[in-house]
């Protein structure tokens, strides 16, 4: 083979013949993004037996030799922390198929070059800092098969350009920072597989186009500002595996677009004004693992065609209307978490509902549970009719979420939460003075099913580190109940330090924790970031809410609705997270006990734990059918008006 020298900068390489472009273009992006130390081409680029030549090595080179001439076709500088623009030497591969960039802090906009890399089909700009707009250049790239920009900061419209690229199969545009209506041209994409849209800006109906993307196996598109319905046309989307929809608001859905979808493995649609009854023929899709239509508007009975899930695991119905009996073998053989909260449902319990590794939550439903003969239930059951056996009722009540018992510096004694709690389940403390309820599950957790985080950091701005280090965290609805309390004037301070979420220069500190905050079913904080308001990672924050308590309760819902990133630093990182609970009555001047019958009634239940792990309660909630237009339990109307 004919070679020739080009001159390098610590002396001399001897390189296949190939473009003196491209080799030079490719020294400069190395030295612009100090990657010598790793990326240190002193010799032949494209030698197979090159260190960076393997499919699996980090930075990555590799060219395609098959002419007289060779050119470098890949180029992979992942999760490497590299920071600044990106060069105009990049622009001058022009033979690039392959290129990732993802997982780094790449600043400034996506230059309108890279239109002209136009034998590109994997492109990965996915968690970054880029800015400015998506370059409608883009579109030039027809055939790119993989194009993912999510996680950035991107602004302005998706441009309608990218309708011309035909032969896309996967595309990533979550947390990217874009905003206002689906384009239409999108339409065009008709080979599209995957696509993942949530946390963006999205505006207008959601599009009706979708239905004719009939390739695609997943899609999730949560946390917008979309419009219902869900268009009947999805029904003729039959190759579907994962389907996540939620947080639509103004038009109600129903579920009559779910035919023919039995390849289905997760169906969510949470939180998505869906109306009207559950067909009996979801409970033929026997693929199903995961189904979650909580936060919805749906009535009727649950389907006995629910009782012949074999492989699902996890089901999600709760703060719904729907009545009538609990199907008795609705607890299928795989199913590890029920969640039938906030919904008219009466009957018995399922009769294997103590199952080892089970979890379950009826709180707010008309579900007899008489059977539970536990001492702790039949006080709990006491306490949450007003008939505490305590004499003096509370007027305060603390917990550490999380963790164990400890004082803080001013003397105030927090309760020990650290009970394992599962994907549905609700635990009450020792005396009855408070419970807390989570429902959800992190679907893509790798370290599984964890719903306590901790940090051994020192956690700033306050004297109370200890208290920061451990918190509760929750994939969907994580509450906190007060029990017997005087009626009166209270103080909620809720106590937050972000431990996850790190704030540094990588690209770790790249991710965004959003969720929303209701006091008394009242939303009181929209879009809530730890990080943002304590200004930055592992420092200390208590925001304090005030609250009127009329029927002994109080009830503390953090809420996420489909916003924030979802996997930084790892995959199922998102939701609700909170590191204390302190609640305290305040003056009662100028405060009136009267009741009003329309907000206010009792709430009547039953909690129990077992050495296997289950938790349930069952409760009747004389208000369980006063919601919001979001499905939250209206305790009290004399809260903080929504924001």
């Amino acid at each position: 083979m004919c070679h020739i020298f080009l001159q390098h900068q610590d002396g001399f390489m001897n390189v296949p013949i190939m473009f003196f472009r491209e080799v030079d273009a490719l020294n400069k992006i190395i030295i612009h993004w100090n990657l010598s130390g790793k990326l240190n081409l002193t010799t032949d680029p494209c030698s197979q037996n090159a260190p960076w030549a393997p499919e699996n090595a980090n930075p990555r080179v590799a060219c395609d030799c098959t002419g007289s001439t060779c050119h470098i076709t890949n180029l992979k500088i992942y999760a490497l922390d590299i920071f600044g623009e990106i060069p105009q030497e990049l622009f001058l591969l022009k033979e690039l198929m392959n290129l990732n960039l993802g997982q780094n802090v790449l600043s400034g906009p996506l230059p309108a070059e890279i239109g002209q890399l136009s034998k590109m089909q994997y492109l990965s700009l996915g968690i970054n800092n880029l800015t400015g707009p998506v370059p409608p250049e883009l579109g030039n790239l027809n055939k790119l098969i993989s194009l993912s920009f999510s996680s950035n900061n991107f602004n302005g419209t998706l441009p309608t350009q990218l309708g011309m690229l035909t032969s896309l199969q996967q595309l990533y545009i979550d947390s990217s920072g874009v905003s206002g209506p689906i384009p239409q041209e999108l339409a065009n994409l008709k080979a599209l597989q995957i696509l993942w849209a949530s946390d963006n800006g999205f505006t207008g109906m959601l599009p009706e186009f979708f239905g004719t993307l009939t390739e695609l196996i997943d899609l999730r598109i949560q946390g917008t500002s979309l419009e219902g319905p869900i268009p009947t046309s999805f029904g003729a989307l039959t190759k579907l595996v994962n389907l996540r929809i939620g947080d639509l608001s103004k038009e109600d859905s129903t579920l009559d677009f779910l035919k023919n979808q039995t390849n289905l493995s997760i169906l969510s649609l949470r939180n998505s004004r869906v109306s009207g009854e559950i067909p009996e023929r979801i409970g033929t899709f026997a693929k199903l693992q995961y189904l979650d239509l909580s936060f919805n508007k749906l009535t009727g009975q649950i389907p006995n065609s629910f009782q012949n899930f074999s492989l699902l695991q996890n089901l999600y119905l709760g703060n719904n209307s729907l009545s009538g009996d609990l199907p008795s073998n609705i607890i299928s053989p795989n199913l590890i978490a029920l969640d039938v909260s906030f919904n008219p449902i009466s009957g018995n319990l399922p009769p294997n509902f103590a199952k080892v590794g089970f979890s379950m939550n009826v709180l707010g439903t008309s579900i007899n549970a008489n059977s539970l003969l536990d001492r702790k239930a039949i006080r709990m059951l006491q306490c949450l009719q007003n008939e505490c056996t305590n004499q003096v009722q509370a007027s305060s009540f603390s917990i550490k979420c999380g963790g164990m018992e400890q004082t803080s510096s001013s003397g105030i004694k927090f309760d020990n939460d650290s009970e394992n709690l599962g994907a549905s389940s609700l635990y009450t403390n020792s005396n009855d003075q408070w419970a807390v309820s989570n429902t959800g599950n992190f679907i893509s957790n790798p370290n599984g099913p964890q719903y306590i985080v901790t940090t051994e950091t020192q956690i700033t701005n306050t004297l109370d580190s200890e208290l920061y280090k451990t918190a509760r965290i929750s994939p969907s609805s994580l509450r906190y109940y007060g029990l017997g309390l005087e009626n009166g004037k209270y103080n909620v301070e809720l106590h937050f330090a972000e431990i996850t979420m790190d704030d540094s220069q990588s690209w770790k500190g790249l991710g965004r924790r959003l969720f929303d905050i209701y006091i008394q079913g009242e939303r009181v904080v929209q879009d809530f970031n730890i990080q943002k308001e304590a200004g930055g990672s592992e420092r200390a924050l208590i925001k304090t809410f005030k609250a009127n308590v009329t029927n002994t309760i109080i009830e503390v819902h953090l809420f996420w609705a489909g916003k924030g990133t979802c996997c930084i630093p790892f995959q199922s990182t998102y939701g609700p997270l909170v590191s204390a609970v302190h609640v305290y009555q305040a003056s009662n001047a100028g405060f009136s006990a009267k009741r009003d019958k329309k907000h206010v009634g009792k709430l009547v239940g039953i909690a129990v734990g077992s050495a296997a792990g289950f938790l349930i309660m069952s409760s009747i909630f004389y208000l369980w059918w006063i919601k919001d237009k979001s499905g939250h339990m209206q305790v009290h109307t004399n809260s903080p008006s929504k924001k």
